[in-house]
């Protein structure tokens, strides 16, 4: 499967931006998808998964933020931010956990980055 992210880029600090994921499938057949990020000098994190039934999870320190959400019949997931902060900037990437465990976050497929910027 191919990921496509978009809807990087620069934004004021308790503004808003959506991030989407575009893939090449079914996302139906796809166990769970995410979105990671990795801020410059820090490893990635897992920022929000979704499951193929709608169960969905996120980072503490995004929870009440953000929200990720699906669309089946594009074949898209989507990663509403609000009330961004600096320290959300990073890189941000789109993953599948197709044969690896979505509850163990063992994503195997991913898409290039988008980079969100959040100026204060």
């Amino acid at each position: 499967v191919q990921l496509q992210a978009s809807g990087g880029g620069l934004v004021q600090a308790g503004g808003p931006l959506r991030l989407s994921c575009a893939a090449s499938e079914n996302i139906l057949s796809i166990k769970g998808m995410g979105w990671h990020r990795q801020a410059p000098g820090k490893q990635r994190e897992l920022v929000a998964g979704i499951t193929n039934g709608g169960f969905t999870k996120y980072t503490d320190s995004v929870r009440g933020r953000f929200t990720i959400s699906r669309d089946n019949a594009k074949n898209a997931i989507y990663l509403e931010m609000n009330s961004l902060k600096p320290e959300d900037t990073a890189v941000y990437y789109c993953a599948a956990a197709i044969t690896g465990s979505f509850a163990r976050n063992e994503y195997d497929y991913w898409g290039q980055g988008t980079l969100v910027t959040v100026s204060s």
